[in-house]
């Protein structure tokens, strides 16, 4: 009665099993947190009151596989949990001992959806541009690192590419930034859709963009060309000309079209060539050249120039 009473009083959800998975208690916080109906509650159905709560997560494979490989241990254990809905659970266990006998567990679980919200929007402003939800310098520079290392553990090469849009001042000067801002956001789409999830387009600030691939070949002519058949990829998708939609308060929505490619910079890398600055400013030297030369160009770094 005692135990109850504490377990009652908690504003964690707290479950008890036996070594065998079966319910030995659960409090009332548990049956709110988790939205048991009381008719479920009342029937005392194991299996389907489980199988209720697994059914709400996101991953309910990996919480089964969790729950299973800690039966009968004596460990302790923190993680924690998503739901389908967006709602986060930190979840902790231990074990309950009898003797030197573990006879079963103890499961508690906090509701902490608000801080884990509170701590994706702080990371999204850290690491991303607010504008294009691309990752910002920060992260890229962070990722160009992870890069690095898995090219020298791996032998192969990447490549790092500096984007500068041409033509895009005269569209801000003309429409203004608002309509500029359309134009930068559609562009970042299109660089997304250029290249694989686990690739890298970041905006490094203004209508400047970086473009990070791994994994390409381990021999430098074959990952070059590898890496100029995505920049032309990319080239091609960003000349082609943009239909900027521009909503107006109180009245009917209008049209912008304007014409804007981009000046590329390329750079293949492994870390026995450079360092991350090294490639940063090879790129950015490339990029230029291609400005130089005329808009809508592809430049690679030439060591010898």
């Amino acid at each position: 009665m005692e135990l109850k009473c504490i377990l009652g009083s908690t504003t964690d959800g707290i479950l008890a099993i036996d070594h065998t998975g079966k319910i030995i208690h659960f409090n009332r916080r548990f049956g709110q947190l988790w939205r048991i109906p009381q008719p479920l509650i009342d029937s005392k159905d194991d299996q389907t009151l489980l199988s209720y709560v697994v059914g709400q997560l996101a991953d309910p494979q990996a919480f089964v596989s969790k729950v299973q490989a800690l039966y009968g241990s004596d460990l302790e254990a923190t993680d924690i949990i998503s739901f389908k809905d967006g709602r986060a659970f930190e979840r902790f266990t231990s074990p309950l001992i009898l003797g030197a006998s573990v006879i079963g567990r103890i499961w508690s679980f906090r509701d902490i959806t608000e801080r884990k919200q509170m701590e994706d929007q702080i990371r999204q402003l850290a690491f991303y541009d607010p504008l294009t939800e691309l990752p910002n310098r920060r992260l890229l520079l962070d990722r160009l690192s992870q890069a690095l290392a898995e090219s020298k553990r791996s032998g192969r090469y990447g490549a790092l590419m500096f984007l500068d849009l041409d033509n895009f001042k005269a569209l801000n000067d003309t429409q203004g930034h608002a309509v500029g801002d359309l134009l930068l956001m559609q562009a970042a789409q299109r660089m997304k859709s250029c290249v694989r999830e686990v690739d890298t387009v970041a905006r490094f600030g203004g209508d400047e963009f970086v473009v990070l691939v791994g994994d390409l070949d381990a021999d430098k002519v074959a990952s070059t060309t590898q890496a100029n058949n995505i920049a032309e990829k990319i080239r091609a998708a960003l000349v082609t000309p943009y239909r900027l939609t521009v909503k107006h308060d109180g009245g009917a929505d209008s049209t912008v079209e304007h014409q804007c490619s981009a000046s590329i910079g390329a750079v293949v890398f492994t870390q026995r060539e450079g360092s991350q600055d090294d490639f940063l400013k090879r790129a950015d030297s490339a990029m230029y050249q291609a400005k130089e030369a005329g808009d809508n160009l592809i430049r690679f770094h030439d060591a010898k120039a």
